[in-house]
């Protein structure tokens, strides 16, 4: 029955949507679209067949514009008698918000003589993902298309106007009535708005039959990781405790605790469970499940063996209440989230759970006493920062002191000596989307240890080793299917990314394999290759010299006009950038590789006239260049794109005046499917505060769809976020992703944000760009000079950097060698695992 994902989202004891079956009409075939206020503002577009509702939530709601592409989200079938459905969905349900029904009337297929033949090739469409219908209703009229976008995007389809006498460019979306009652999609909020203020406080959470708060798992909110601790005002810290991070969800009914993944421990934990039922109120805890050492201190070690043995102390340390008696509390800042857990926890003296102290401001000196006592780290906070539940954020930052890491045991050796089962285990990290091996671990086993993990992996023994690399290793080693995840203690890693002096100290039951990513190796080897690729140098002799011959590798470049004067107000010379650019080549290369360049050229400097050259004939310039031949459809001819694959063409690039260097999207391997999205923040007046801010809720909007990006200066006034796709999705899928989380942006900032194009039009608001994201657009490149005052560098940033004390013009060739020897490439992740855009649009979803 196809309407048993719609029954299942909803309690019809708590909304008053209809409770509905298939059922066969009783009028011609009709058509609803309905604008619903939920968490996000959007249009759903329904369409009966077969007594159903077919339906697709449209964020940007429909056009009569041929021109603009609507991205339509498949989803659940609804009932059809919920073609009548206006009005207010009560918070806590699905769909939560307001409904008015905008438009409505009959349709048909486009193509069929018969009414037979007209139903047969709507179904037919509908499997085949093109649907072609005409619309009667009283505000869309004429003939749309309905086409699913290709790939792996399984619910995303688009809608499109036909270009026929219905056409128009003027805003459909401007006759915001509804069409049975009348009545704006804003006036009923506020109406609802007020109705629920006189019945109650506060929007409550989803109820059962007898009308009581139902509470459920919370997915806990997480954290990134930091290098150094630091004192701040308004942050809190708190000790890093060594154990399984725990959600307690505490009623009148029943206890339970979860895992971070969902798990439950209600019997690993019981003790615990048994003294939180003593709590008087119903409530949502979260906090860390640890077992000590003699000195007090976590050990994740101890925790193991209580799990085996019992024996030990175990110990509940909760530092955060998300809910209490029903009343959703993750808005407020966590200060006064602490506080009512002190009072909650003080008021019952429960045993062996505690509150988790903190101290405010000082986290310098927080760090030293924990590195005194040898702690495992400490997390740093914001005091004001919500509650991100399942979201990963730069408001909660740990700062690590014992060297530790999860890895995937991928394969042991075998045995030597007395030693009975297996030798070591083999370890491994998701580096991207594969895995890469990080060493073996032979200490920290007991016999009763070897055993019991020698039976958890037999049903996990393959005869094909899980990563791709060849791996030297003295005898025949087990492989296995990655399945386990290990927490290992180390000295180090070396060069090659291996730990050294590793120490088995348990499994991760709570981890996820698709979690264990090569984040502290990254960081370890991204500071070895700059430590050998760039060296702070004074100016090198061949500087003060205006032409000269510099050998690259096998080529040797003639470099001419070094003493000219490119950047007039700085005095900094076109042998300055050429020199910029041979120490940062090794680091910037990797971002450039089989990419068509447009080349740029300011042969006479930032004040001079400059000119775009995108056709190299080699023949005339340099023989050993490589290009790449690409039909251009604006000179209706071929193009010899140049590629810049090594460090002599970058600095053959430079000597022809190309301050900036202008890279695709994509490479030639996949030229059709683009690395990355990206969204270009450009202001129209020196704001750049404001551009902070919009990028701040573009990473807000990417977090609320489980999607990393990756922020830089634009080396001019702007910010570039960028969201890494590994090539898996042609250019135009990639424009609906990126408009789609422009218009988001810029409906939650409306007074400082615009997506028009047309400059005159802009109102002097940040320009949402998302049109970066066509075929053959270029921007500049991370660690690119840009021509402005200075010599700026578009610069990529970690997240906390974007704040109100950045400036566009703080990062230069002057200071750029010295950071990257200080903070590596941080923009590594955008070359390596893509994002899955079918999950994003399962995420999107969420707009129903």
């Amino acid at each position: 029955m196809t309407l048993n994902k719609y029954n299942e989202k909803r309690n019809f004891n708590a909304t008053n949507e209809p409770k509905g079956s298939a059922e066969k009409p009783k009028q011609d075939v009709v058509f609803v679209v309905q604008k619903h206020a939920a968490s996000h503002l959007h249009y759903d577009f329904r369409l009966e067949m077969d007594g159903v509702l077919k339906s697709w939530a449209v964020p940007k709601g429909p056009s009569m514009n041929p021109a603009e592409k609507r991205l339509a989200v498949m989803v659940e079938d609804h009932p059809y008698t919920y073609k009548d459905f206006e009005g207010s969905i009560e918070e806590g349900n699905y769909g939560a918000g307001n409904v008015i029904v905008w438009d409505n009337g009959s349709y048909t297929a486009l193509d069929g003589q018969t009414k037979a033949a007209k139903k047969k090739n709507l179904k037919a469409g509908l499997l085949k993902g093109h649907i072609a219908i005409v619309l009667d209703g009283k505000k869309l009229k004429g003939a749309f298309d309905l086409v699913k976008l290709k790939g792996k995007q399984e619910n995303a389809w688009l809608l499109i106007k036909k270009n026929d006498a219905y056409a128009t460019d003027v805003d459909i979306l401007k006759k915001n009535k509804s069409v049975i009652s009348n009545i704006t999609l804003e006036a009923l909020v506020k109406k609802s708005t007020a109705a629920n203020a006189v019945v109650k406080k506060k929007p409550t959470p989803k109820k059962n039959i007898e009308n009581r708060v139902i509470l459920s798992f919370v997915a806990p909110m997480l954290a990134h990781t930091v290098e150094q601790a630091f004192d701040k005002k308004d942050w809190l810290f708190e000790i890093k405790y060594d154990g399984y991070r725990t959600i307690a969800v505490i009623t009148k009914v029943e206890v339970n605790l979860f895992s971070r993944n969902q798990l439950s421990f209600n019997t690993k934990f019981n003790i615990i469970l048994t003294q939180l039922k003593k709590l008087t109120h119903e409530v949502i805890l979260d906090g860390e499940m640890v077992v000590e050492d003699e000195k007090g201190n976590a050990d994740f070690n101890l925790l193991q063996q209580y799990l085996k043995t019992g024996r030990g102390t175990l110990k509940y340390y909760v530092f955060d209440l998300l809910n209490l008696d029903g009343n959703d509390i993750t808005l407020l800042p966590l200060l006064q989230r602490k506080e009512l857990l002190k009072i909650l926890l003080t008021n019952h003296s429960l045993k062996n759970i505690f509150y988790a102290h903190h101290m405010e401001e000082k986290g310098i000196s927080f760090y030293k006493s924990a590195l005194k006592n040898n702690i495992e780290g400490i997390m740093a906070k914001d005091a004001m920062a919500p509650y991100r539940a399942g979201k990963r954020s730069s408001e909660w930052l740990k700062i690590k002191i014992t060297q530790q890491e999860d890895a995937i045991i991928i394969g042991f050796t075998e045995p030597k000596g007395a030693r009975n089962y297996f030798g070591a285990i083999l370890l491994a990290q998701y580096d991207g989307a594969h895995l890469k091996y990080i060493g073996n671990c032979g200490t920290g086993f007991t016999e009763a240890t070897l055993q019991e993990l020698h039976s958890k992996f037999k049903n996990t023994f393959t005869n094909f080793s899980p990563v791709e690399d060849k791996i030297k290793i003295i005898g025949k080693p087990q492989w296995l299917k990655p399945k386990y995840v290990a927490q290992i203690k180390f000295t180090e890693v070396t060069a090659d990314g291996h730990l050294r002096h590793p120490v088995f100290v348990g499994l991760r039951e709570d981890k996820n394999i698709k979690d264990v990513l090569l984040i502290a190796n990254h960081k370890k080897e991204n500071i070895v290759s700059i430590k050998k690729s760039i060296v702070v140098k004074k100016p090198e002799e061949t500087l003060t010299k205006n032409e000269y011959d510099l050998k690259v590798g096998k080529t040797t470049l003639h470099l001419t006009n070094q003493h000219k004067i490119y950047f007039p107000d700085d005095g900094i010379t076109k042998g300055e950038i050429i020199h910029y650019y041979k120490e940062v080549a090794d680091i910037m290369l990797p971002y450039l590789k089989d990419r068509p360049q447009s080349m740029n050229r300011f042969p006479n400097g930032i004040n001079g006239k400059s000119f775009y050259h995108k056709d190299v004939d080699i023949e005339k310039s340099a023989p050993w260049l490589k290009t790449k031949k690409i039909f251009s459809e604006s000179s209706n001819k071929d193009v010899d794109y140049l590629l810049c694959n090594d460090k002599a063409t970058l600095l053959y690039m430079a000597n022809l005046g190309c301050i900036e260097i202008n890279p695709w999207n994509s490479t030639i391997k996949h030229l059709e499917k683009p690395d990355w999205m990206v969204i270009d923040l450009d202001p129209a007046d020196d704001n750049f505060k404001e551009v902070v801010k919009t990028a701040l809720v573009v990473r807000e909007v990417l977090a609320e769809l489980e999607t990393e990006c990756y922020c830089k200066t634009s080396g001019a006034s702007g910010l570039h976020i960028y969201v890494p796709l590994a090539a898996k999705y042609d250019y135009d899928s990639v424009k609906i992703f990126a408009e789609l989380i422009a218009h988001t942006v810029n409906v939650r900032m409306p007074k400082t944000t615009t997506i028009i194009r047309n400059i005159k039009k802009r109102d002097h608001k940040i320009y949402i760009d998302f049109l970066q994201n066509r075929h053959g657009q270029t921007l500049a490149a991370p660690y690119s000079v840009r021509p402005q005052k200075g010599a700026t560098v578009s610069t990529p940033l970690m997240w906390d950097e974007v704040n109100e004390k950045l400036s566009p013009s703080q990062f230069t060739i002057k200071n750029m060698l010295k950071r990257l020897e200080k903070k590596g490439d941080l923009w590594k992740p955008v070359v390596g695992r893509g994002v899955n855009l079918n999950k994003v649009i399962e995420q999107i979803n969420a707009f129903k």
